[in-house]
Order: structure tokens, then sequence, then C-alpha cells
């Protein structure tokens, strides 16, 4: 999913690029400044009868409290799909089934940029979310739920590419969470990572009114 971003991001740098060099104009931000950014990617695989397919949907709006602090709100959604045979307790045959994850966050963010009124520049997030996800799994009658929160610190860069859009990049290095089954007797788990994966890189296109 992730090349399916990058892919459409190279698509619009290369595009809006040409009107940037018509317009001759930086962009950049400045306080009282709203912008939306976020990402929109579907992936899809398969291996012999097995299925996999994902959508994600993340977008977020900001405004600048100042020349450098931006604060604002997100939403986001995931599905995940996997599909394959499987053995059917109630027939006692193999038949095609299918398992589905969910999620949906909402939250608030903080940035810190660096350099905001030039065409360059570098940011950090902070960030806290509640996320509500369910699996549905096959030959199971209730679905399984869960609810938790999400702390982050994501450093990342914004390049404008024309007056009012411009790419982000950014990497999460430090994340905390914490999550619970709805189910009686559940104890809830918590997660603290802290380093830097390239692998897990998220770009993204900011609209800036």
């Amino acid at each position: 999913m992730k090349k399916l971003l990058f892919t459409a991001a190279i698509a619009v740098l290369g595009f809006t690029s040409v009107n940037a060099q018509e317009e001759m104009t930086t962009g950049g931000f400045a306080n009282g400044d709203v912008f939306v950014s976020g990402a929109v990617g579907f992936g899809t695989s398969s291996q012999g009868d097995f299925k996999e397919n994902q959508f994600e949907i993340s977008p977020k709006v900001g405004f600048f409290v100042s020349d450098n602090i931006a604060v604002g709100a997100s939403v986001g959604y995931t599905s995940f799909t996997e599909e394959g045979p499987a053995f059917d307790p109630t027939s006692l045959e193999t038949v095609t089934a299918e398992d589905k994850l969910s999620a949906l966050s909402a939250g608030v963010f903080g940035r810190y940029y660096t350099t905001p009124s030039s065409q360059f520049s570098f940011f950090g997030e902070l960030s806290a979310n509640f996320v509500a996800t369910k699996f549905d799994e096959a030959f199971v009658e209730a679905d399984q739920k869960a609810d938790g929160l999400n702390f982050g610190f994501t450093p990342g860069v914004s390049y404008f590419v024309s007056n009012c859009i411009a790419l982000e990049a950014s990497v999460g290095v430090l994340n905390y969470s914490t999550n619970k089954a709805d189910a009686e007797g559940a104890e809830a788990r918590n997660d603290f990572n802290i380093g830097l994966d390239l692998s897990d890189i998220n770009f993204g296109i900011v609209y800036k009114f």
C-alpha cells in the first residue's frame, strides 16, 4: 500500500511542479493557515487460493495557532479482508471462508515546524488517538471487539510543490498503545515501541487554504 501512496505522491509532484515553476511561488505555512492532509490507499495480494485486500483512509485537518505551531484533529478507517479455504465444523467440509478486520480511529495532534514559511520544512508531531477495532472471524457468531488508546511522536518533512499543495513524509519513532478486548475478564494489553523503522514511512498530500 505504501508503494501505491508513494507512486501517487510522485505523480502529483510531477503534475504540480510545472504549475509551481510557472507561478514562481514557494508556498509555506504561517499563523492562521488551515490545511487538510492525509492518505488513501488500497492493496491486494494473492497466493494460490488465498487472497488479501486492504483499504485505508486517514484524513486530518490542522490550524496554525502561531507561525511554528499547528493543532488539529484526525480520523481514520482501515479494513483488512483475508479469504481462503478453511474447514467448516458445521458441514464438515472445506469451504471458502473470509475473515474481516476493521478499525476506526479519532484523535488530536499538535505539530511544531522549523522554517514553516519556506518551501521545505521539518516538523515533529505529537498525537493521541482512540481506536475501536472489530474482528469478524469465519465460523464464529459473535464479533470480537476491542477499544484502546494510542499515543505517538512522529517526525516528518513537508515540501511545497505549488503555493497550496505540499507533499509529506513521516515515520513514527515513539509509540505507546493500550487496548482491551470487549469481553468479560479480559485484561488490557500495553505496548511501547521506540526506534526508527524506514519500512514504516508514510506519505501524504497537504492542501493549504
